[in-house]
């Protein structure tokens, strides 16, 4: 458009990004997405520069008016089939171009999964309908979604990538115990704070190590107040977020902060190979075919153990990078999911692992 000036591009610019100028996105976005008009054309229509309407668009998806929904074609045959028809997990499939960082990797697969989870929650919240409303004076959780989430480095990039969303009434939970505040790397109380600020949560940590180093000692706190209130919330959980821990970093994997972080001495490391583990899922451990419960050291574990796990109805697991294969292997045939956000590479190498090895399922023993 000609014959503008720099403030009426500024005037343009501040209208877009006023709270009115949702009702305007939204104009713009059903202009361009569903009635198919150029910017050009939205521009006329709306007495705006095409600037302007990108910053509309923009602002639609940012905001939740647009969501973008891509459907891998391939029905049965493709990666999500295969993965829905051998492990029974809604998967979703984030494609990374070879070559990729794994933290890059890691953070494409983060991003999908922060905004999947989003989706989960605002649809679990209206299904519970005024439920927050009447929470009202109630115990934390009473009412509202609770969802349960795990610490560690996936889960840190999936909540630095959350979108701003508030959704009323929700708690945050923390599954399993926190890594230790004075070593280095992502910590739950990071994860929380992310949750807390992009999501409007009430978020509530679990202020017990990673593993206890005695059977007793985690006897006891199970029997405490202030314990058993955060159970309590967490078993009202309608969702669970969590990684996968790979116990040996393979193909260039991401360290596990489970293992690299200084909760298991060696001696303990030692033992889980001896026992034949290949990873975790909220800190309990599991062996190739998803068995976790005779593995000495998860009496010492914080978090839900699969069969736990599997009373919240929506489970989503999160795993990028190939060198997690095994591991998340482990975590499906323990039944640990029912929604998967995985990058392609991982997914054949699961898939190629389960096929040699000729089982899918198991975890109970």
């Amino acid at each position: 458009m000609t014959g503008r000036t720099a403030s009426d591009a500024a005037g343009s610019a501040a209208s877009a990004a006023a709270p009115g100028g949702l009702l305007r996105a939204y104009e713009a976005a059903s202009m361009y997405y569903v009635q198919g008009e150029t910017m050009e054309v939205i521009a006329h229509h709306l007495g705006v520069s095409r600037s302007t309407v990108s910053r509309l668009l923009a602002r639609a998806r940012q905001e939740g008016v647009v969501r973008v929904s891509l459907v891998q074609p391939g029905g049965a045959g493709s990666l999500e089939g295969r993965m829905a028809q051998v492990f029974g997990v809604r998967t979703h499939i984030v494609p990374v171009r070879e070559g990729t960082t794994e933290i890059h990797r890691l953070q494409q697969v983060a991003s999908v999964a922060a905004a999947h989870m989003v989706d989960l929650i605002e649809t679990l919240a209206e299904q519970s309908g005024s439920a927050a409303a009447d929470a009202a004076g109630q115990d934390v959780g009473a009412g509202g979604v609770v969802v349960g989430v795990a610490w560690g480095t996936t889960m840190s990039e999936v909540s630095a990538a959350l979108p701003s969303r508030s959704v009323p009434g929700l708690t945050v939970v923390q599954l399993n115990g926190a890594s230790d505040p004075v070593r280095e790397g992502p910590s739950a109380g990071e994860v929380l704070s992310r949750m807390r600020l992009s999501l409007g949560a009430r978020t509530i940590s679990f202020p017990v190590p990673a593993f206890f180093d005695h059977v007793a000692t985690r006897e006891a706190m199970w029997s405490e107040r202030s314990v058993k209130r955060v159970l309590s919330v967490a078993r009202r959980a309608s969702l669970a977020v969590f990684g996968v821990g790979a116990l040996d970093a393979l193909n260039g994997a991401l360290p596990s902060q489970v293992y690299e972080g200084g909760h298991l001495t060696s001696r303990d490391q030692t033992v889980l190979r001896r026992q034949n583990v290949v990873g975790d899922v909220c800190t309990v451990l599991l062996r190739s075919d998803g068995s976790w419960r005779d593995i000495t050291l998860n009496a010492r574990a914080t978090g839900p153990t699969p069969a736990q796990l599997a009373r919240i109805p929506r489970r989503l697991c999160v795993a990028a990078g190939t060198g997690k294969a095994r591991a998340l292997l482990a975590a499906l045939r323990a039944r640990t999911a029912t929604d998967l956000i995985v990058d392609d590479a991982t997914a054949r190498a699961v898939l190629e692992l389960a096929e040699a090895r000729g089982q899918t399922g198991g975890g109970s023993r």
